[in-house]
């Protein structure tokens, strides 16, 4: 078994995911979770192998139980624990109103960002108190979930918010594991999600409205979240932290 921590990455095939995992690279061996692009994924699984990672990729949608399951099936099969979750996996829909959004859409939305999540943090929790030696979860978060996205993705601002509340309360629930939870918001940030949303242009377009007048990088992001994965953090849960150049 590896002796050095392990750090299981949902959505880790692209954007923040993707950096978080290089920047973890040299200190964590790493489980890398992917829906559909397993070319990126196995991108990435060169990337920090490269620099001494031993890393296992694994297919999964997180809003199906079952491929939670088979998340953490890899993990317990390659590692025996989990020592850090990045809880990054999420989806957005096309700009619009609540008008003209339909139940599918949101469910969908609320499936992947909100019980998808809480369902992978419950399986690192289960694992973390198995353990006894705490660990950290990062929950990725959004500004959105402050700003309200009104006229463009409220159902996603709407499921991030949710993210802040469930952060706060299981962090106090298993504070006492020296387990710590934390979220991150990133803002305008320079990855596919805008793509994703129907707006590929979004991040060049809004960074100039940004206080720091410019669109923030996945890389910046990643930073923040491994900061507060580390010990040198020790003393952080509860937390949302805003990586949003002042937005």
């Amino acid at each position: 078994m590896s002796q050095r921590p392990i750090c299981l990455i949902t959505g880790a095939s692209a954007g923040i995911g993707a950096a978080c995992a290089r920047l973890a690279a040299p200190d964590y061996d790493l489980v890398l979770n992917y829906r559909a692009n397993r070319a990126d994924a196995e991108a990435v699984q060169r990337d920090v192998e490269a620099v001494g990672a031993t890393c296992v990729i694994v297919k999964g949608d997180v809003s199906n139980p079952e491929d939670i399951q088979t998340i953490f099936q890899a993990a317990d099969d390659a590692f025996g624990r989990v020592d850090v979750l990045i809880n990054n996996a999420g989806i957005v829909g096309t700009s619009a109103k609540l008008t003209e959004m339909d139940h599918a859409r949101i469910a969908q939305i609320m499936n992947v960002n909100v019980i998808g999540a809480m369902l992978v943090a419950k399986e690192a929790v289960i694992r973390m108190q198995a353990k006894g030696d705490g660990g950290a979860i990062i929950n990725v978060s959004s500004a959105a979930a402050r700003l309200g996205s009104g006229n463009q993705y409220l159902d996603y601002a709407a499921s991030k918010g949710a993210i802040d509340t469930f952060t706060k309360g299981l962090s106090d629930e298993v504070a006492g594991d020296n387990i710590r939870v934390m979220s991150v918001r990133p803002g305008i940030i320079l990855t596919d999600i805008h793509g994703k949303g129907g707006e590929p242009d979004r991040a060049t377009r809004m960074g100039p409205n940004v206080p720091m007048k410019r669109a923030g990088t996945a890389e910046e992001v990643a930073e923040a979240i491994l900061w507060l994965a580390s010990s040198k953090a020790s003393y952080v849960t509860g937390s949302a932290l805003d990586v949003t150049g002042g937005r």
